[in-house]
């Protein structure tokens, strides 16, 4: 009897590539969820421990097999089950805001999981080691953590490549939120004014560069890619607000330590995040956050459709109020 066009289709998608995402719901994590379900090439499973969320629920519903972790120390037998039968695995470490210290301990955890479970490929989100880089004289733990997270995972019996993603726009709208004086939003900007850095959207590039090195593992292999959506500065991005939204709005600095403390008090509580963030803009500005020699131009080749300043936030349409992802 002739295999209809449904059984058909239930066999090709069986025959798909499985793809385990650590951290499914997280920015990067439910990019590269959208963008390989788009594709239409691959099978996907991920590991959040929101499993009940509104969106960890479309997720499934899309097809997406959902495995509660939590992504912590300790449940590396859990992982290498939600790894097993994966031909390849997007690995990040979530946020860990000092003065959690664990961040390097964990991705090995899961690096190693992968391998034991017969993971094929790795992707691992990574970040330049600032240690390295300025020979010690500065310190971003969430850099160097995830630098040598990839130094590990270099050394392991596996095909891996390595993602760097910009400085965040929605940093901005969720951490760095403008604030209304009168009738102008006061914008603290953590870079000086004129200082011209990498920022991407998370939530729309991550997806379409980490299908593109699924899509050629081989010509990927051992590579390190930058994520850029735009190299703009704060002044830029402020005047490029007030030309889209037609809100008036004013760069205020939150670069020293005093005038970080200024805009945000409540960091006072917290005197290694104050230190971790002056650290990693620092590092930027005195070294730029990308290494000399990586390729800023590769993730919008492969992907023109890649967000600049002013196209997130038409497509946004943000306008300056507080959002949570």
């Amino acid at each position: 009897m002739a295999t209809n066009l449904r059984e058909r289709e239930t066999i090709t998608q069986k025959d798909n590539p499985l793809i385990t995402i650590v951290g499914v719901l997280g920015k990067q994590g439910i990019s590269v969820a959208r963008s390989l379900l788009e594709n239409g090439h691959y099978r996907v499973r991920g590991i959040t421990r929101r499993i009940n969320s509104p969106e960890a629920i479309e997720l499934a519903q899309q097809g997406v097999e959902l495995v509660s972790i939590p992504l912590d120390l300790g449940y590396k037998k859990e992982f290498v089950e939600a790894f097993r039968g994966a031909d390849a695995a997007f690995i990040m470490t979530p946020n860990l805001p000092p003065p959690a210290t664990h961040e390097m301990e964990l991705g090995i955890q899961l690096a190693d999981a992968a391998v034991e479970a017969g993971v094929n490929h790795i992707v691992f989100s990574g970040l330049e080691n600032v240690d390295k880089i300025t020979g010690g004289k500065m310190s971003a733990p969430h850099f160097t953590d995830k630098a040598n997270i990839e130094e590990y995972i270099r050394t392991l019996p596996v095909t891996s490549s390595f993602i760097y993603l910009s400085l965040f726009y929605t940093n901005l709208i969720e951490f760095y939120t403008p604030t209304l004086k009168g009738d102008t939003l006061v914008f603290p900007m953590y870079l000086p004014k004129d200082f011209r850095a990498p920022f991407v959207d998370p939530l729309t590039a991550t997806g379409p560069a980490v299908l593109e090195i699924f899509s050629n593992p081989s010509l990927y292999a051992g590579k390190s890619l930058p994520i850029v959506g735009d190299i703009i500065s704060p002044q830029e991005m402020v005047d490029t607000f007030t030309e889209i939204t037609g809100k008036k709005a004013v760069y205020s600095s939150a670069f020293t330590r005093e005038e970080l403390l200024n805009h945000f008090p409540e960091f006072h509580s917290n005197e290694p995040l104050v230190q971790e963030i002056l650290g990693m803009v620092g590092y930027t500005v005195d070294y730029g956050y990308f290494r000399k020699d990586r390729d800023l131009l590769w993730s919008r080749q492969i992907n023109p459709d890649t967000l600049n300043w002013a196209q997130f936030l038409r497509t946004t349409g943000w306008a300056g109020q507080r959002l949570s992802y």
